[in-house]
């Protein structure tokens, strides 16, 4: 798939997004503690097939040619996306909660991770990294290796440079400064 067959998927997954309402202007508390006027709902997005088969295309195409055993997300947000990934690609997928569970395995992690596994993880949204970062360092902890984080969006506000400092690469499908245009 060439890069004018993606940028036709990407053009496509923004405009479904404004469609179906997952584009807001309003006052929002973001994740990260951040405020913000616009608030980018990929987990509404998900729940329209057409939409998150976009996503994953989009996803599957920027994973080629880089070699992984695993696609990780943390709850809830990144679970849909990580799960189309990985029909698309074939790959197991491990999701990590945001916390350890007091019950049952007592563990964050749902899938398994053997030590030396590659790993790519999946956010719907990324802003400051903070979330990502974690999933990176507990991916880390388990002796897995992680050079890429996917965003469906990325807000532009510091992900990509705190990603860097630990060595992952932030690998965005849109970036919010490329949503904006088609929303207004």
């Amino acid at each position: 798939m060439g890069n004018v067959k993606l940028d036709e998927i990407r053009k496509k997954i923004v405009e479904k997004m404004v469609e179906v309402g997952a584009v807001k202007k309003g006052e929002f508390i973001l994740s990260s503690g951040k405020k913000s006027n616009i608030y980018i709902d990929v987990k509404l997005a998900c729940c329209y097939p057409d939409l998150l088969d976009l996503i994953a295309e989009c996803i599957a195409e920027k994973l080629r040619g880089i070699d992984f055993d695993v696609v990780a997300c943390v709850e809830l947000g990144g679970v849909p996306v990580a799960t189309a990934v990985s029909l698309k690609t074939g790959k197991r997928m491990a999701i990590f909660r945001k916390k350890k569970k007091d019950y049952g395995i007592k563990d964050d992690l749902i899938g398994v991770l053997n030590e030396g596994e590659r790993v790519v993880v999946v956010e719907d949204v990324t802003t400051t990294g903070g979330s990502a970062i974690s999933v990176v360092e507990r991916v880390r902890n388990r002796k897995c290796f992680v050079k890429h984080v996917i965003a469906v969006v990325d807000r532009e506000e510091g992900a990509a440079e705190k990603l860097g400092e630990a060595g992952v690469e932030l690998v965005p499908v849109l970036t919010l400064s490329e949503i904006l245009p088609g929303f207004d």
